[in-house]
């Protein structure tokens, strides 16, 4: 017997309703999996729904045109409160720690604190860092010499870090 006799003849009206109700019921079945699934469903219903509830704007729209070139994975963190210089210190070898990234920056000046950023899985350093000094002049100095400087095998990068917010 042929597949395409079946929708053809007296079996006609019962195949095709067989056939409707088997794709109603893959479609359901595909939906439950979807909500399940889907990444969307997790954070509040589907990108049409979130642009709804948000006024019809989605959301790369809301960013402002100043936010528009930094990435989205980018933190923004304002300037230091209390008045000094945040320093970023690039190209770091990952064995670099936070106090030798401290006493490189105190033989020219005050250091509040030196931090190299750190995964937060494995504590394994990403290779950049920061520094805080409170002078401006010492900022200068810290900066004239330690850019390109080699520091256990690589040449560090230096510059005032560019705080967003």
């Amino acid at each position: 017997m042929d597949i395409t006799s079946l929708f053809t003849g007296e079996t006609a009206q019962a195949a095709w309703t067989l056939a409707a109700v088997a794709f109603a019921a893959g479609a359901i079945v595909a939906a439950i999996i979807l909500k399940a699934c889907c990444r969307c469903s997790k954070d509040g219903g589907s990108s049409q729904e979130r642009s709804a509830k948000s006024g019809g704007v989605k959301r790369d729209q809301k960013r402002s045109a100043a936010n528009a070139a930094t990435p989205r994975f980018e933190k923004k963190h304002p300037a230091p409160a209390d008045g000094s210089i945040e320093i970023y210190v690039g190209n770091l070898s990952y064995d670099v720690t936070d106090d030798d990234l401290r006493k490189e920056f105190e033989a020219f000046g005050t250091v509040n604190y030196a931090r190299v950023v750190t995964n937060r899985y494995n504590n394994k350093s990403k290779g950049f860092g920061f520094v805080h000094m409170p002078n401006h002049a010492e900022v200068d100095k810290a900066l004239e010499a330690l850019n390109d400087k080699e520091i256990l095998g690589r040449r560090i990068k230096c510059n005032v870090a560019k705080n967003v917010g």
